[in-house]
Formats: C-alpha cells, sequence, structure tokens
C-alpha cells in the first residue's frame, strides 16, 4: 500500500506518535472469552473455552504466532494497517454503494432554478479547493484527542489521502492506490458527471486556479453538452456500483480498447468526481435523502451517475437533495466529517463570491469523456444495472430524529452520551428479539502511527443484565437495582472503549494472529475455526457515532444480509439516528428498530428521572433530620 510522501509535516504528525501496541496474548484471549460468553449457549462455550486455553498454553500455537507478531511491530510503522484494510475493504467483493461506501446527507438546498444549483455547485468546488490547498500545503491544524483520554495528537495521515485516493477492483483483491506526485503539479481536475455523461474539469489553466465565476461558466457548459442527444453515450458509472469481482472483469473488457482506457486514466487521476443530479422525483425526507445520496436511486435515477471507486463523490441534486458518497478505504468518517464541515461553513458564509471578474480569459471547453462500447459490454452494462436495482429495492433506510433529550441530558445524569447511546442500542435489539448479539462499534486508534480503528464490542454482559432487568414484566427489579445495572452496563461500555482507543482491543491483534499464521503456512488455528468466533466476527449490529457541529448527517447499509446499520449523531436536544436493514431478511425491521430504540431511550430518561427524584427527596429529608445539629461555621 503506497504511502504518501514524509513532509515535514508529515514528520510532526506521525513521527512523534508510538506504534500501534500489540496486548499481551493472555489478555487478548482472556477478554475474548468474557465478550462471547453471554452469547453463546453454554455447550457451545465450554468447547470454545477449551480450544482458546489449547490456543493460549504455553509453548502453544498462539505464543509462536504472538511472537512473529511483536517482530512484524518492530519493523513496521503499524503492523496492523494492511491486514486490517484488506480484511475490512479490499478483500470484500461485496459493491460499493451500500454495503461499504457511507454517505455524508447536506442540509436540503431550496434551488430556485438550474443557474442557482450550478451556483452551489461551483461554489462547493471553490470549498472543496480551498480544503485541498490546506492539506497540500500541510496546513491543517493536528487534530487533538476528545472525549475518553482527551488532549493528545492524532495521526493526519487519512486527510493526505481524501482526494488523492482511487479504488482500483480487483478479480480476488481490490488495491488502494495513493498518488504519490508532488502536490502543485498534481490532481488538476474534477470529473463532473452530469445525465449520466462524464466531463473533465480542469480547475488550473496557466497555472492559475479557476475563479468561482470561471467554474460555473465552465459547469453551465457541462450540462450544455450533456444535452446533446447525439453524442450520448451508455451509463459506464453503472459498472462501478456492482460487485467487485464482477466490475473487475468489466475493466478488464473495457481496457481492451484505448479511448477507454484514456478515459479511466482520466477518472482515476482525479480530485474528485462531483455528481449533477437530475430530480429525483422523491419527496426529500430524511429518509429518501440518506437513500439517494447512499445509491443514487438505481440506474432509473441517478445510480448511474456516480463513480464509486474515487474517494470523494460530491452530489448536488437540482431538486436541493446534495451530499458525498466515499469511497471507506482511504479514511474514517471523522476525516470525511471534518472536510464537509469546512466545505459546509465555505458555502454558507461566502455566497457573494460570485465577483466579475475584470479580466475575462478565454479557457478550454470541458472535455467529454469518450468510451467504445460493444454488445459484451452492453450486456454488462444491463447486468450490472440490474443488480444495483436489486440493491436500492431491498435497502430498509430508517432516519430517526429523537427529539425529547440530547446528550446534555446525558451528562446531567453524569454518564458519557457514547456508552449511554450504545446501551439504549442493545435494550432496542432486545426487545425485538429476547437476546444480544455481536455488536460493532468502530474506535478510532489514530493516536498512533497510521492508525485506523478498531472494535468496541458493546454487547457486554452488563449492557445484558441491564436490558434484562428493563424487559422484566413481573416487576421483579426495583428502579434501584436497575439504576445500579445501567450504572454498570456505562462502566463496561466505557473501559472497553478506552481499552479500545489505547490499542488494547482484541480484534486487531485476533486479526494479527490468524494472517501470521496464514503467512507461515500453517494450518488454520482451531481459535478461529470454531463457530464461536464465527459468530463472534458476523455483526448483526454495525453502530458508528458520527457527531457533526453542522446541520447534516452520515448514513450507511448493514454489513451483513441479517443485520442493521446504525449510525448516530447524538446533538445537545435531540440525537439523529440512521438505522438500515435489508427488505429480504424476515429476521430484521428498521422500522421495527426504531420503535423499539424510541421506547427504550424514554423508558431510561424515565427511570433516570424516577431516580434523580427520590435521590433529592431522601437528601431533602435527611437535611431536615440534621437540621439542629448545624455547626456554627
Amino acid at each position: 500500500m503506497p504511502i504518501l510522501e514524509r513532509g515535514t509535516a508529515r514528520d510532526r504528525d506521525s513521527q512523534v506518535l508510538p506504534k500501534v501496541p500489540v496486548p499481551l496474548l493472555k489478555q487478548t484471549l482472556d477478554t475474548y472469552l468474557k465478550c462471547v460468553q453471554h452469547l453463546a449457549k453454554e455447550e457451545q462455550f465450554k468447547k470454545t473455552r477449551a480450544i482458546v486455553e489449547k490456543f493460549g498454553a504455553p509453548g502453544g500455537m498462539g505464543e509462536t504466532l504472538q511472537k512473529k507478531l511483536l517482530e512484524r511491530r518492530d519493523k513496521m510503522a503499524n503492523w496492523v494497517y494492511d491486514y486490517w484494510l484488506e480484511d475490512m475493504y479490499l478483500n470484500n467483493r461485496l459493491a460499493l454503494p451500500v454495503n461499504s461506501s457511507p454517505a455524508m446527507v447536506f442540509p436540503k438546498q431550496m434551488f430556485k432554478d438550474h443557474k442557482d444549483t450550478l451556483s452551489f455547485a461551483a461554489r462547493l468546488i471553490s470549498g472543496v479547493l480551498e480544503y485541498k490547498a490546506l492539506i497540500d500545503t500541510r496546513s491543517l491544524p493536528v487534530d487533538f484527542t476528545r472525549g475518553q483520554l482527551a488532549v493528545m495528537p492524532m495521526c493526519m495521515e487519512q486527510y493526505y489521502r481524501l482526494f488523492t485516493s482511487y479504488r482500483y477492483p480487483g478479480l480476488k483483491t481490490d488495491t488502494l492506490k495513493v498518488q504519490i506526485k508532488a502536490a502543485s503539479s498534481a490532481l488538476e481536475h474534477m470529473i463532473v458527471a452530469c445525465k449520466n455523461q462524464f466531463f473533465v474539469l480542469d480547475v488550473v489553466a496557466n497555472s492559475k486556479q479557476l475563479s468561482e465565476e470561471e467554474i460555473l461558466s465552465q459547469l453551465e457548459k457541462i450540462v450544455k453538452m450533456s444535452e446533446n442527444a447525439e453524442e450520448k453515450l451508455p451509463p459506464f458509472g453503472i459498472l462501478t456500483s456492482d460487485g467487485r469481482t464482477e466490475w473487475a472483469q468489466a475493466r478488464e473488457a473495457l481496457i481492451k480498447d484505448q479511448i477507454n482506457r484514456d478515459s479511466l486514466a482520466l477518472i482515476e487521476s482525479c480530485i474528485c468526481v462531483v455528481c449533477l443530479d437530475e430530480p429525483s422525483g422523491l419527496q426529500p425526507s430524511d429518509t429518501n435523502r440518506a437513500l439517494l445520496m447512499l445509491h443514487g436511486g438505481g440506474h432509473e435515477k441517478n445510480g448511474a451517475n456516480r463513480w464509486y471507486d474515487k474517494s470523494m463523490q460530491f452530489v448536488v441534486g437540482m431538486d436541493g437533495i446534495c451530499g458525498v458518497v466515499c469511497e471507506h478505504s482511504p479514511f474514517e468518517g471523522i476525516v470525511l466529517v471534518q472536510c464537509c464541515e469546512y466545505i459546509m461553513k465555505y458555502i454558507m458564509e461566502s455566497p457573494s463570491k460570485m465577483v466579475k471578474s475584470s479580466s475575462y480569459r478565454e479557457l478550454p471547453p470541458p472535455r467529454r469523456l469518450r468510451w467504445k462500447c460493444n454488445p459484451h459490454i452492453q450486456g454488462l452494462l444491463a447486468a450490472s444495472a440490474e443488480r444495483l436495482q436489486r440493491l436500492v429495492n431491498n435497502l430498509d433506510m430508517n432516519v430517526f430524529k429523537f427529539k425529547d433529550y440530547g446528550k446534555e441530558f446525558i451528562k446531567q445524569q453524569k454518564m458519557s452520551p457514547d456508552a449511554f447511546i450504545q446501551v439504549a442500542l442493545q435494550l432496542a435489539f432486545f426487545k425485538c428479539t429476547g437476546r444480544l448479539v455481536s455488536t460493532y462499534e468502530s474506535a478510532s486508534i489514530r493516536r498512533f502511527q497510521e492508525g485506523r480503528v478498531d472494535n468496541i464490542r458493546s454487547a457486554t454482559a452488563e449492557a445484558l443484565a441491564f436490558v434484562k432487568s428493563m424487559a422484566d414484566e413481573r416487576g421483579a427489579f426495583s428502579d434501584s437495582e436497575k439504576m445500579k445495572r445501567l450504572g454498570d452496563a456505562i462502566k463496561a461500555q466505557t473501559s472497553y472503549t478506552i481499552a479500545a482507543i489505547t490499542g488494547m482491543a482484541i480484534d486487531n491483534h485476533l486479526l494479527g494472529l490468524l494472517r501470521i499464521a496464514k503467512e507461515l503456512n500453517m494450518e488454520k488455528p482451531e481459535i478461529f475455526c470454531d463457530e464461536t468466533y464465527l459468530a463472534s466476527n458476523h455483526f448483526i449490529l454495525s453502530t458508528s457515532q458520527v457527531p457533526t457541529t453542522v446541520e447534516m448527517f452520515c448514513c450507511y447499509g448493514p454489513v451483513v444480509p441479517n443485520g442493521y446499520g446504525a449510525c448516530y449523531n447524538p446533538q445537545s436536544d435531540h440525537i439523529i439516528f440512521c438505522i438500515s436493514s435489508f427488505w429480504d431478511n424476515t429476521e430484521t425491521s428498521s422500522v421495527v428498530f426504531v420503535k423499539a430504540l424510541n421506547e427504550g431511550l424514554l423508558e431510561i430518561r424515565d427511570l433516570c428521572n424516577r431516580s434523580n427524584a427520590t435521590a433529592s427527596k431522601l437528601a431533602v429529608s435527611s437535611q431536615g433530620a440534621s437540621q439542629p445539629h448545624k455547626s456554627g461555621k
């Protein structure tokens, strides 16, 4: 995996940071057993414990692999990065839309007309260029950790991949490439998608960046060119929405022709893609806007007006539905948020940037990308369109704004908002199914060199004890017992979070041990073939906190066929949840989950309020009782 050039900022950002640690083998195995015990059947768990003990025994296979992993750590800046990237993204054969690429939904825009839409797009492009300049000159301020264990510098590496990355499809595994050219000369064009046609927009002419007015004039030309029916080419973007192996095969067919190779090269080396979408004809509800960002509404709407391999695709819909869909392998959600917030603030704060320039210059017109098609490729386009439509029809999305309280109320209870919401998600799942399942919550490990994420396993034994007390209909648990269990669940969640962000979680470590065994051509260790391990890595609940300070929200699809995606954005007085599942699975329903989530959040609030009232009453009565003994200070 190519790494960007090491500049002074790189030294400032990364060199001072510690390497990702390798936890002690015993510690990881003990934690693993603790994480799975209450989720597995008793007989199965006994079997698992025996397998784990054998793996971790002195002189056993675990020790051999651990020793090799420690050697790898000494040799590399980040021992887990490549393993994690391949496992999480590049080896995954599913289509990028819905299954992998998250989207950020911008506030609904009120465009008066075509010109208004293009002015917004021109302003957005100017904002992207301004942000990219900060990245290129290494002028972005270093991020520091917030929340648990705050104020430590974080690795900035992911920002340098926002506009320089491209994910190439492969037959068995994809390749993530990062351009290493000198910042100044590289990346001087964007690709604009309009009516499923692709155009090259040069953002630099004669070594001078285009003004916002010039960008607008070029966008107007692109829209005009896209309306020329005689020049219209098939919707090649649809191929990038397909399964990765299918797209790799289609790309092999495409590159047999020089014209296609040239067009692909221009897309693969662009800064980003800007998608000018046709009106969708759908109500602009939060849910519909989320769906349109994730998949464009399929080939009949804007699903082919995309190029999913490019890391950043900004969508500007003529109907005011706007946002960004990103290829997730180069960076995490928080980096996407920072970029989007910068651009949104730029747009909101500078509506008057469109000054008539005194010196008008003649710009070369934008160029339409040409494609050569034949009956075989025509067939591939039709098959891709059909598969995207199935994905579109299958996504069950529910964007739910919980308005009864937000993070301020949670903080008043002296609880971590993130831990509180994670426990509420466990309660919602339990209400729907009567059980807990293996849960994924992403935890940033950017306090380490080239750090990405590890997993917080939120389905703790303490969370299970709490949700059982809340769901008990016999009234066997008093409020004080429920509050104690809630406190224990929050504490367990918080301590796992701290373990994860300090590099002490189990998922990356177990993956490292598995991959080392593979590299040594050893037989796959029994621990990784065990039913419990397989179930523990099937994340039926995949969750992520993506907070924003500007009005927007993030969403994504489930990671398994029978699962839920749950992205949440806690604000001071409300919480936005994006709950996704698949219609064709009979065990899941986003609307049922949202109903249970709403109920659970209200029940936990009522429990806290009752406990607070009881505590105040007790305080008042004990004060009354101790009144006469006031000391005369």
